[in-house]
């Protein structure tokens, strides 16, 4: 990774633009782009969707009765080779893959959504629990259950960094569904986030190429974590119109943006 940016974006925003604006956001936001920008991200994502196994016993190394968890993790939680990496609440998760449309369309860029493209954890989660954490009365052993979820988890959480590594920049999606925005301090309800800005926090920065994200578990416990967007730039629709209208692609067009909008000054 070698720039990160905090995309400041609000669906009611988009609803309440006039059909006559030339903003960005109602540029893809007006029904028939909105739909068509939709489609192209979910088209693009489907594509890098791998067919994943529901049987444990595929996983099963010889006769010991152990889990494959190195090979568990690469079918369910794959790495891609995609430009950006995009850091949303699961409730924004339709913005998100209009936004990657958006962006291959005009840019020819690839984006990763950790939402769309990996199985769900619940579902793998699923599956390891009934075959391997029910008791004699046919519920879950709430010990097993702690460590199958531990195990999850942690094969999520280190995908993630290696695809925060793997691409060049991130866009986190600045909305009052990731943000909680009563908060005098900028907090989020999600775990998942939270380990995402972190990641982008600590990782070793990288060079930008000169060939040119989800959240989808039960966030109700309502457990808040601080969030240091600092080291993000911020940047809004009408800089993402500025960037299109720099009518580059591919090789030079993150090139371009990072020249737009300057990396913010160390604290």
């Amino acid at each position: 990774m070698y720039r990160g940016f905090k995309l400041d974006i609000e669906l009611s925003d988009f609803e309440s633009l006039s059909k006559n604006s030339s903003s960005l956001r109602n540029y893809i936001y007006s029904n028939t782009n909105y739909d068509r920008y939709h489609r192209i991200g979910k088209s693009m994502l489907d594509d890098f969707k791998q067919e994943v196994g529901t049987e444990l016993v595929q996983y099963i190394i010889g006769d010991s009765g152990v889990i494959d968890g190195t090979k568990l993790q690469e079918d369910w939680f794959p790495t891609v080779n995609c430009d950006i990496f995009i850091s949303h609440s699961h409730k924004d998760e339709d913005l998100a893959i209009a936004l990657a449309g958006w962006l291959y369309e005009t840019f020819g860029l690839e984006s990763f959504i950790d939402s769309c493209i990996w199985g769900y954890a619940d579902d793998l989660l699923e599956i390891i629990d009934d075959e391997h954490c029910r008791n004699s009365t046919k519920s879950y052993g709430y010990k097993r259950r702690n460590f199958s979820t531990s195990h999850v988890h942690m094969m999520l959480n280190m995908a993630l960094m290696q695809m925060i590594d793997k691409t060049e920049c991130l866009f986190f999606l600045n909305t009052p569904n990731s943000i909680d925005l009563s908060d005098i301090e900028t907090r989020t309800l999600s775990p998942w986030i939270y380990s995402e800005i972190g990641i982008s926090q600590m990782i070793e920065k990288k060079s930008p190429r000169t060939k040119y994200f989800s959240d989808n578990l039960d966030e109700s416990l309502g457990i808040s974590y601080k969030l240091d967007l600092s080291h993000l730039a911020n940047i809004n629709h009408a800089d993402l119109l500025l960037w299109k209208q720099k009518n580059v692609r591919e090789e030079r067009a993150l090139n371009s943006l990072y020249e737009i909008i300057p990396a913010p000054k160390k604290r």
